[in-house]
């Protein structure tokens, strides 16, 4: 199964790249993880333009068939053995998973309400770059769960 990241932002910082390619290289063979940077706008005094802006770039990227699950600090919150079951939900459907990660500013409501899932990582507000390696981390985390390895100690 393959499950793409969309994400707002380009030139990521050396140690978030070396971060989510560390967990992304983790995955078991037939789970691939690709991200896919989506440069932002130039920076413009009108935040909703913004993130208007962002939400169409992000759209335009994703299939009419894709499965979307929007990263949102307003989504539903959820363990990691909770993304593990979604995580065998998601390989039973047999689509491609797309998950979202907006710009400073978060997701557009019009990509939300393209969204088949809201996930909230945390009850924190991360930085929309950390956000890359902690999906990574917990993609691999629920993939080590789904297989018995033993990563995830309870």
């Amino acid at each position: 199964m393959d499950i793409r990241i969309l994400s707002i932002g380009s030139k990521a910082p050396i140690w978030v790249q070396a971060g989510y390619f560390e967990y992304a290289k983790r995955l078991t063979r037939g789970l691939r993880l690709s991200l896919e940077e989506i440069p932002a706008p130039r920076h413009h005094s009108d935040q909703a333009k913004i993130k208007s802006q962002e939400g169409d770039k992000l759209l335009a990227r994703m299939g009419s068939d894709d499965w979307v699950v929007a990263l949102d600090e307003r989504g539903e919150q959820t363990s990691s053995v909770q993304l593990a079951e979604r995580l065998k939900a998601w390989q039973m459907q047999r689509m491609g998973v797309v998950m979202l990660i907006g710009g400073a500013n978060g997701l557009d409501e019009h990509v939300l309400a393209r969204a088949n899932e809201r996930i909230s990582l945390s009850k924190l507000t991360l930085p929309h770059y950390l956000v890359r390696v902690v999906a990574a981390e917990a993609l691999y985390r629920a993939d080590s769960i789904n297989c018995g390895h033993p990563y995830h100690r309870i």
